[in-house]
């Protein structure tokens, strides 16, 4: 990837104090991406200078900064050659402030830039104010950068809806084109009947190998029938292959009724451990609620949960998220094997989510226009068992818990959330701008 550094200016400010903030820039670009950082071999103080450098780049990221004050033609000639590319704005502090001469004058400059760049519809920038070696800065760079790199695996990969949505369960319902659209992600889909019959048409040794996975990392798995042990391996090497024959990175699949009534086994398991193997995988069909998963766990490294809030105390400022039997084990101390709270049919998970100091609460849905939102919210998730049959973590909010809860009902969010093991609402952030996704914060 490149990510492009483009430092504009005019000769007639102090170059000598430029040049420092130049050197300075590229020493912070250089660390945050190593060999995918391009900067130019000087300042770009001419318009010619400025084209010549566009035209040997291609920028995934780009980087705008006012060195100097540039009147807009500068920044119109950036936007001309890259119209679609991704563009932070960065203004440098004034170095000194001392009566005498403005040595910089970086602020004029930005707002010159923001203007032209909203008169010719590039309104997505994002914006960072501060000196080369201030940390919001950096925060910034690596921020967009990474959910560049989010995007650009999500373009690159599939998305796949394995059987259709329970009736009641619409919210979670996406068209090709919206997907294509929004997030420049292929959607493809296929009738969950075609992923069992697949399943069942394997011989037991061709599966071994995923129940022996399985066992090595779960526990207390030894009351579940063999059939029901025998029937996850099989599910788990035919979703297994659907994902790696079509380049699936994120799934929205059907699970109940037909799990326990055409198979026998659920596949809460499976979609378990395919979270944990770096495949967003979602149940009840959500295929929203999949693509909020994969964006939340590349941002934040790890698999995350997926769930619904069922229970809230305003004593503790905590809500309970919960499903029925889907969790990526690293999110347990103890990976612990039950059956399914209503139908009693295992595997399924059956645990409390670990503590952990900082989480981020996380949800891309459908307002009543059928435009595109992000649910965001910061907290901790506490040390707690679980709370009901089924995988749970309990949330400590930033905020209030009860204005969350509150707010997101009467808001009419989707009953399906993400909590992320990291503080990545920043991040986020930056992402759904460059999707031109408004951010509800809670």
């Amino acid at each position: 990837m490149q990510f492009v550094y483009i430092p504009i200016g005019v000769p007639t400010f102090d170059l000598e104090v430029a040049q420092d903030q130049f050197d300075r820039s590229c020493a912070l670009m250089r660390s945050c991406f190593g060999g995918e950082a391009v900067c130019p071999q000087k300042m770009l103080l001419s318009i010619p200078d400025l084209k010549a450098f566009l035209a040997s780049v291609d920028p995934d990221l780009i980087v705008l900064q006012n060195i100097t004050f540039a009147n807009s033609a500068y920044c119109s000639e950036v936007v001309a050659a890259f119209p679609s590319v991704p563009l932070l704005l960065w203004t440098l502090k004034e170095p000194v402030i001392d009566g005498k001469r403005l040595r910089l004058n970086s602020l004029t400059g930005a707002y010159s830039a923001a203007n032209v760049m909203k008169s010719l519809g590039k309104s997505s920038f994002g914006y960072v104010f501060g000196s080369p070696d201030d940390s919001d800065v950096r925060r910034a760079v690596l921020a967009d950068a990474c959910a560049v790199r989010t995007l650009k695996e999500l373009r690159e990969c599939r998305v796949a809806a394995i059987g259709t949505t329970p009736e009641g369960f619409g919210f979670g319902r996406a068209l090709d084109s919206d997907v294509l659209r929004v997030f420049g992600s292929r959607l493809i889909s296929v009738e969950l009947s075609e992923i069992l019959d697949k399943a069942k048409s394997y011989s037991f040794d061709e599966c071994r190998q995923y129940l022996e996975g399985f066992c090595s990392t779960c526990c207390d798995y030894d009351h579940i029938p063999e059939k029901n042990m025998e029937g996850y391996a099989r599910l788990m090497k035919a979703y297994s292959d659907f994902c790696e024959q079509n380049n699936v990175k994120v799934i929205g699949s059907r699970c109940w009724p037909d799990l326990f009534t055409q198979f026998g086994t659920p596949n809460c398991a499976v979609l378990s451990m395919l979270n944990d193997m770096g495949i967003a995988s979602a149940c009840e069909s959500d295929m929203y609620g999949g693509i909020s998963m994969f964006l939340a766990s590349r941002l934040s490294g790890k698999a995350v949960f997926f769930g619904d809030p069922v229970s809230m105390d305003e004593k503790e400022n905590t809500v309970t998220y919960w499903h029925c039997g889907m969790c990526a084990p690293s999110l347990a101390s103890r990976p612990s094997i039950g059956v399914h709270p209503n139908r009693k049919i295992g595997p399924a998970m059956d645990f409390g989510c670990k503590a952990c100091d900082s989480v981020t609460v996380f949800r891309i849905g459908r307002d009543a226009d059928g435009s595109f939102r992000a649910f965001i919210a910061r907290g901790s998730a506490l040390d707690k068992p679980k709370q009901f049959s089924g995988a749970s973590v309990v949330v400590k909010t930033e905020g209030s818990s009860k204005e969350l809860v509150y707010g997101s009902v009467k808001d009419g969010w989707e009953p399906h959330f993400v909590v992320a093991y990291a503080d990545i609402a920043f991040e986020l952030e930056e992402l759904c701008r460059m999707l031109g996704i408004p951010v509800c914060g809670f």
